[in-house]
């Protein structure tokens, strides 16, 4: 198996000061209203994604300076500006870069992206080795990969009409079998990619975001 990961996933590490219990990454339920809770997932793996490119550090630093939940939810917040769901959510890998760059800009950041779209139409999808190669690609430039998952298929572990951040890639070298590992409520979770490719009915898409002088 050929393994693909960021290289810091330390700076994910969320501490909770009032419970001193330990998340990784953003958590849509940390939202201050009903309505953010039920359709915050894509503005909290934007916030996923701009964190680790503003901060990666080597390991030693990050760990000296563990994020908190208090940081992490202001932080949060002022993504939602930009990054502000529909009352369809954020349904298209478009939409999703689109607010991520305008919130970046605002920052004077400089980003560029890639995307990788699933349709609905099966006869139109890209073969899941070309979605390999997207997502080994990203990672192999240090970006997490905001995953939209519009339909789960079979893949139990993955809520429908939802984004989570892939953090690593796991795949054979013949492309046919592939895992990947994702932050979704403040955990990591393992993902059969094949198996939501070959079963997703809805289909879904990928985005990855760099510094522009990456």
């Amino acid at each position: 198996m050929i393994v693909r990961s960021i290289t810091n996933l330390k700076l994910f590490k969320v501490l909770d000061e009032g419970t001193n219990e330990m998340f990784y990454g953003c958590n849509q339920e940390w939202y201050g209203t009903d309505w953010q809770r039920r359709s915050g997932c894509g503005p909290s793996v934007a916030s996923n994604i701009v964190f680790y490119l503003n901060n990666n550090k080597t390991i030693s630093d990050a760990e000296k300076n563990v994020n908190t939940k208090n940081k992490c939810v202001s932080f949060m917040e002022e993504v939602w500006e930009h990054v502000t769901p529909t009352n369809e959510g954020i349904p298209t890998t478009k939409m999703f870069y689109d607010h991520v760059v305008a919130y970046t800009k605002s920052k004077g950041l400089n980003v560029k992206y890639g995307f990788c779209d699933v349709p609905e139409d099966k006869l139109l999808r890209p073969k899941l080795s070309k979605i390999l190669d997207f997502l080994e690609e990203a990672l192999i430039k240090d970006s997490p990969i905001a995953f939209l998952n519009l339909s789960n298929g079979d893949e139990k572990n993955l809520e429908p009409w939802h984004w989570v951040t892939i953090i690593s890639l796991q795949f054979t070298e013949n492309k046919k079998s592939a895992f990947i590992k994702i932050l979704d409520e403040g955990l990591i979770k393992n993902i059969n990619l094949e198996l939501w490719y070959n079963t997703t009915t809805l289909g879904g898409g990928f985005v990855y975001l760099l510094n522009a002088t990456s």
